[in-house]
């Protein structure tokens, strides 16, 4: 045992001995006979005597006691609070990096140290002090170190650019960045016409003080925009082949201007200042000229028209300076788009005039990237009156096959587009246009079509086109390639759909007019009632009902549900108003056979014309609801025999009314030749023939002659089916009505009663009484008005 050792043990000794000498509270130490705090974190008599806090904490006396906490730099688990040994907690190193974010300051980095922490700038900034380390309150900011001041930052073909932080080699114009070969692979700068071989397409590049130019080869232009690749200029499209003088000589002057400006195009290094605009306005005017005079009267000169157009139009759109230019004329609408600039536009395209609208992508106009001369250009021509000019060019439908008995008619306007691309033939995404018909077209075939003009001087062609969809109004069409497009419409040979639907409208306008007259006359004029007159009556509600409803609803296909209301609208209407007809044929044959007892019951005559139809139409919608509409009309389905529920019913009432008027006729020639014999031959047959016709119109033989214009007919039959029953109203109205000597009477008693005082036409309405009823009582003898 050392001597120091020893003297421990013994003064512990020592102490205990006092202790049991004079008892002091612990935490106290007897000293000359009193209890004085005992400082246990420092023994006086042996300085090195550690203190019971342990590592990284500072041991604090207390009266009677100490504590402890942990130094700066260091916590414990309960933070920086005071502990004593009992707790064992221990006093670990706080990173003081991650408590506080921003602690050492922008562009600096907080490194961690124990117990504190140390702020070093980023690799390109320094500190202001030009200190290596400092920390927060030490008032040092890091600064930007411009890396361009130092020699050979970057070499010799490149600029050198300082950003925060760090710094960057710009290539010098006429330049472009490369990789070396070496194991850093350090990045240099070299001359663009040497890496890129084809950055001029077909011309020679050279490097300027501005960067590259390209000189384009002799049949090439970059449309004086010298960074940009040589395209192709065909200046012989402009005349050549076409024989402009003999074929179309009003073109000439355009297309010299045309071939001049693009000599000069092609031969100019700075084409440029071409004016653009003014060669778009002779254009137009061509075109204005060539369609209102009337000179397109053949298939090549419709071809020298298209093709002078496309040509023109490929030629100014790359020059226009305008990103969209929109202009039209007498005879056209014209709208091109134009996009600019190093890389390909990309995305869709739409536009539109007033009669078609074309959509495609910009990367369809633009071609391949790498023949990209840096602009796009995409036009869209419609011309206003083209579609006249070519109705009497019989060889414009050559290249096309119409089905047997029909013929193809333009049912749009023409539409020219043409691209900036040289490489549309076929497109690698096809183009969709919209065409909007010139006259509606329910059910009608359309056929999208382009201007072939390898085809027998120029002709619609199908090959290529495909129609997407159509409707009444419109058509879209895809089509693989570029060129002048329209949509045809198929017709019936000899058809002509405007005559036949203006002979509809005409007669059914004016049968409506005529059925309301004999509706109000038949109901209203007391003097001539009687059964037959109610049938009369009741037939003219009917066509009238069914005329409305056909004018209104007819060609309504929009909606299937509307579609087939109308249809079985007409269904019921039509059936009801044969119903009647047959009713007429059955009073006639009473009154002309059985002569006596001719009448009806009112409420048998309303079972017999509207409950029958009505219990067929009921029928039919039940066993077959989906018979009602067709794609084309608002009327019954052809094709699944759903027709016979109307022709079936029909074909028998005009049967049994044929026989009812041959009985008629039988008995009216007895009737004529049992007349006064001095009669003459002619007014027997004048009689003869107005009944006859008369009892044609009422018992609805007429239809016979057609197939109710929705089948196949024809056109001798549809013309005449077409006209006899529109105007099978009129025909009423003429024959019971203005033939009718009791019903011009009357007409006469009311146009004269506007005329009269009250008093006069009270009297003869009085004096016109007795006349109705001698007349109600010769015709319940069974005579006939006629």
């Amino acid at each position: 045992m050392t001597t120091r050792g020893f003297l421990v043990v013994a003064l512990h000794l020592y102490l205990a001995m006092a202790q049991q000498e004079t008892s002091c509270p612990i935490g106290y130490n007897l000293v000359d006979g009193r209890c004085d705090d005992q400082n246990e974190c420092v023994d006086e008599d042996y300085p090195e005597f550690e203190h019971p806090c342990g590592d990284n904490a500072d041991c604090i006396n207390t009266e009677g006691s100490f504590s402890c906490r942990c130094a700066d730099g260091f916590a414990s688990g309960q933070g920086n609070h005071a502990f004593t040994p009992e707790s064992a907690l221990t006093c670990k190193d706080i990173n003081e990096c991650l408590q506080e974010g921003d602690l050492c300051g922008p562009y600096a980095l907080c490194h961690n140290n124990v117990p504190s922490y140390s702020c070093f700038c980023e690799v390109g900034f320094i500190a202001s002090t030009k200190v290596e380390a400092f920390r927060l309150g030490d008032n040092v900011t890091c600064e930007d170190i411009d890396e361009c001041h130092f020699e050979e930052a970057c070499n010799e073909n490149a600029s050198c650019v300082n950003t925060q932080g760090k710094f960057s080699c710009v290539c010098n114009p006429g330049f472009v960045q490369t990789r070396g070969k070496s194991p850093e692979y350090e990045e240099k700068c070299e001359d663009i016409c040497v890496i890129e071989k084809t950055i001029c397409g077909n011309g020679t590049c050279h490097r300027g003080v501005d960067g590259h130019y390209c000189a384009c080869h002799a049949g090439f232009t970059n449309y004086g925009r010298r960074k940009s690749p040589c395209a192709e200029i065909n200046c012989d499209v402009f005349g050549e082949g076409l024989h402009l003088e003999q074929t179309l000589p009003a073109v000439v002057p355009v297309v010299s201007l045309l071939k001049n400006s693009c000599l000069e195009l092609s031969e100019s290094e700075t084409p440029s200042d071409l004016d653009w605009k003014g060669l778009l306005e002779r254009l137009l005017s061509m075109v204005d000229r060539l369609l209102s005079g009337g000179a397109l009267n053949d298939n090549r000169k419709v071809s020298t028209l298209l093709s002078v157009v496309e040509g023109a139009l490929r030629l100014v759109g790359p020059l226009t300076n305008a990103t969209r230019v929109q202009t039209a004329c007498a005879q056209a609408e014209l709208v091109l788009q134009v996009q600019k600039g190093p890389v390909p536009p990309t995305g869709p395209l739409t536009l539109s005039s007033s009669h078609v609208t074309l959509q495609m992508q910009w990367e369809t106009a633009a071609g391949e990237p790498s023949s990209y001369p840096g602009f796009t250009a995409v036009s869209l021509l419609s011309y206003k009156t083209l579609e006249d000019s070519l109705k009497g060019v019989n060889a414009s439908f050559s290249g096309m096959s119409p089905p047997e008995g029909q013929r193809f008619q333009l049912n749009s306007k023409v539409a020219t587009v043409t691209v900036s691309s040289t490489h549309t033939d076929p497109l690698k995404e096809c183009v969709d246009l919209t065409f909007y018909h010139l006259q509606q077209s329910n059910g009608m075939n359309h056929t999208c079509v382009y201007w072939d003009f390898s085809e027998s001087g120029g002709s619609w062609s199908p090959l290529g086109c495909s129609m997407v969809e159509s409707g009444s109004n419109h058509t879209v069409c895809s089509c693989n390639h570029l060129s002048s497009f329209a949509v045809l419409m198929a017709l019936s040979e000899g058809e002509d759909p405007f005559l036949l639907r203006m002979f509809t409208w005409v007669g059914l306008l004016l049968s409506l007019l005529c059925l309301l007259m004999c509706i109000l006359t038949f109901s209203l004029v007391r003097s001539i009632q009687s059964t037959r007159t109610t049938i009369h009556l009741h037939l003219c509600i009917s066509l009238f009902l069914a005329n409305l409803v056909f004018l209104a609803g007819i060609s309504r296909t929009e909606n299937q549900v509307g579609c087939a209301v109308v249809a079985g609208l007409l269904h019921f209407f039509y059936l009801a108003a044969f119903c009647w007809m047959c009713l007429e044929g059955i009073q006639l044959f009473r009154m002309v056979v059985l002569v006596f007892n001719t009448t009806f019951r009112t409420l048998h005559m309303l079972v017999g014309g509207y409950g029958v139809a009505a219990v067929i139409v009921a029928v039919s919608a039940a066993v077959n609801s989906g018979g009602y509409g067709t794609k084309r009309h608002c009327w019954l389905n052809l094709e699944s025999g759903f027709i016979w529920s109307f022709f079936g019913p029909v074909c028998f009432i005009i049967t049994v009314n044929i026989l009812f008027f041959l009985i008629t006729v039988w008995k009216l020639v007895q009737k004529l030749s049992s007349l006064n014999p001095d009669l003459n031959s002619l007014h027997k047959i004048k009689a003869f023939t107005i009944t006859a016709v008369a009892q044609l119109c009422v018992l609805g033989t007429m239809w016979i002659f057609g197939c109710f214009q929705f089948g196949k007919s024809t056109i001798a039959l549809s013309y005449v089916f077409t006209i006899l029953n529109s105007l099978q109203g009129l025909m009423i109205f003429v024959m019971h009505c203005l033939l009718s000597k009791q019903v011009r009477e009357e007409y006469g008693k009311f146009l004269s009663s506007l005329s009269v005082s009250q008093k006069k036409y009270s009297e003869f309405s009085s004096s016109q009484t007795s006349k109705a009823q001698m007349s109600k009582s010769i015709q319940h003898t069974g005579e006939s008005h006629i």
